[in-house]
């Protein structure tokens, strides 16, 4: 189980300690790169502190399609590199986080007049399992016409003409985001959100670190640092341009997103990736517990960066798709219970559509010694940290004098990802149940899957602390959020930390009142703050919907 990494109860003395040190590296940005990098680095022996100004994986990082995947799509569009390096990063994840990412059976249905045929998708299959690396007991295998619709009898079967099943590893990259961040303060990363950095400082025009404010308290300090790693997603070329080195390529911004239903609604027996029929685009559905979800979209976005949400048409599109090859289930907006919208911060190529960008990550070093990454993929991201701490050291090397040390979080298994020796998480999941069997098995075995071996310990709380109260286990998981993760509000706890407002939306009307009051008592927020925080999430829980009403 976890010792203290991400407490709440620290943020003064953490502040505190940011305050009042030079760190050998500052990263601006709490999502998946930057807590990445911030893993990396301290794994290294650097001296690391990471803000954000939000909370962690506000952005992008928990608004993905939640897989670690290997990329098929990048095999039609022949980035070989790319397939071949996230085939190896989703089993180097799979082995460090068994309890967030672990495998998901795909059917690929073949269609007249789809973007693949059968023979040039039995090929892109095998020349995916091999670049990815896939083992043998995980490779494709082909079927024809009657097979597939055993497979998914909700098919479309008047253009069918057969079907491929592989593997891609499902995810939850919210949750994955919080346990690299724990995992960082664990090895002595400085690790902090809703501190946002306001402006670069510099000493004879070279960055040195950035005043920031907390804006939970108001308070404003300097954290100053050797190297800045600007890892701020969507926000990067914001901070470039602050530094005056918004030159050459920039960010290419778009817009994708995944709408939920319920699985009586499309009651699909795995998950599916399929052809849109007007666009060429591939659509992931996904079935999770009681839902499917679906996406995604790939728009140019050049709206607001902080109110990112599904407009009606983006809706349609999806409705459109998933009825098109499941035409008897006659999906409708209203069966839509909820939705995500996230923003992709692609490298810009002149006359390239959204789906023809490029997913590959680049890093840029401003003359001030700024150093931007973006681009990438969820799957890639450790990479993507290798490559910029690489930059980073590389430079204090000739700098300082100092020795290179070799990346190695390849070995690091994530907080949470010692699930006691089991074979896989179902083990651990169906353990756990029989362990705590006087609590809702259902109940466990999510906590299970969200904090992994960390679940032990909310169990035992909730039996402990709340063995009268029938939420238990809800108080425990709040509890375990605010002393491990950070967590600071109802919006903290329901969006990153739990899914809850994309999975179990119809079921919070009367769950989100009794969050919010909770972590107000705990952490003794104050009444200004106490009303913001409880007007975001409402802004939220309805704006996930709003296109329905």
């Amino acid at each position: 189980m976890d010792t203290d990494t991400l407490n709440s109860f620290g943020r003064n003395q953490l502040i505190e300690t940011m305050s009042s040190q030079e760190f050998d590296i500052l990263v601006v940005g709490g999502g998946i790169t930057g807590a990445g990098i911030a893993l990396d680095a301290a794994t290294r022996g650097l001296k690391v502190a990471l803000i954000e100004k939000g909370d962690f994986a506000e952005g992008t990082s928990s608004r993905s399609t939640k897989l670690i995947h290997g990329g098929l799509r990048y095999l039609k569009q022949m980035e070989f590199g790319i397939v071949r390096e996230t085939g190896q990063e989703r089993t180097i994840l799979f082995h460090n986080a068994p309890h967030i990412v672990y495998p998901e059976r795909m059917l690929l249905p073949i269609i007249k007049g789809g973007s693949l045929g059968k023979y040039s998708t039995s090929f892109g299959l095998y020349v995916y399992d091999r670049l990815a690396g896939v083992e043998k007991k995980e490779r494709r295998f082909m079927l024809n016409k009657s097979k597939t619709l055993e497979q998914e009898p909700l098919l479309r079967d008047d253009i069918l003409l057969g079907g491929g099943i592989y593997i891609e590893y499902r995810s939850d990259d919210a949750r994955l985001t919080i346990e690299v961040l724990k995992t960082a303060a664990k090895k002595g990363a400085s690790i902090i959100n809703y501190v946002q950095a306001n402006q670069l400082i510099y000493d004879n025009e070279i960055v040195k670190g950035a005043l920031v404010s907390d804006l939970r308290t108001g308070l404003t300090f300097q954290i100053k640092a050797k190297k800045v790693i600007n890892a701020s997603g969507p926000w990067v070329d914001n901070l470039r341009k602050s530094d005056n080195s918004l030159k050459g390529k920039r960010l290419h911004l778009t817009k994708g997103v995944h709408i939920v239903v319920p699985k009586e609604r499309l009651p699909i027996r795995q998950a599916v990736y399929f052809d849109v029929p007007t666009d060429g685009r591939m659509v992931f559905a996904i079935p999770r517990q009681d839902i499917v979800y679906i996406g995604t979209t790939d728009t140019n976005y050049k709206g607001n960066l902080e109110q990112c949400f599904a407009d009606i048409s983006d809706v349609e599109y999806i409705l459109k798709a998933a009825n098109y090859i499941f035409p008897h289930v006659h999906l409708q907006v209203s069966d839509v219970k909820s939705s995500w919208s996230g923003l992709r911060p692609l490298i810009h190529e002149d006359g390239k559509s959204p789906s023809d960008l490029s997913r590959k990550d680049e890093v840029f070093i401003s003359e001030s010694g700024l150093i931007s990454i973006a681009g990438g993929k969820l799957t890639g991201f450790r990479k993507m940290a290798e490559r910029a701490v690489d930059v980073a050291l590389k430079q204090l090397m000739r700098e300082e004098g100092r020795s290179y040390i070799s990346c190695t979080t390849d070995n690091i298994v994530l907080s949470g990802g010692d699930i006691s020796g089991e074979k896989s998480i179902v083990d651990f999941e169906e353990k756990l149940a029989d362990t705590y069997s006087y609590f809702d098995s259902k109940s466990v075995k999510s906590l299970a899957r969200k904090y992994g071996s960390n679940a032990v310990e909310i169990l035992n709380n909730a039996a402990l602390k709340y063995s009268k109260n029938t939420n238990a286990l809800l108080l425990a998981e709040i509890d375990y959020s605010i002393q491990h993760e950070m967590c600071q509000t109802v919006s903290d706890f329901i969006v990153r930390r739990t899914g809850r407002l994309y999975f179990e939306r119809p079921s919070l009307k009367n769950i989100y009142p009794l969050v919010h009051e909770h972590i107000q008592t705990v952490l003794g927020v104050n009444s200004s703050n106490a009303e913001k925080d409880i007007s975001v999430f409402e802004n939220e829980y309805y704006s996930v919907i709003a296109f329905a009403e």
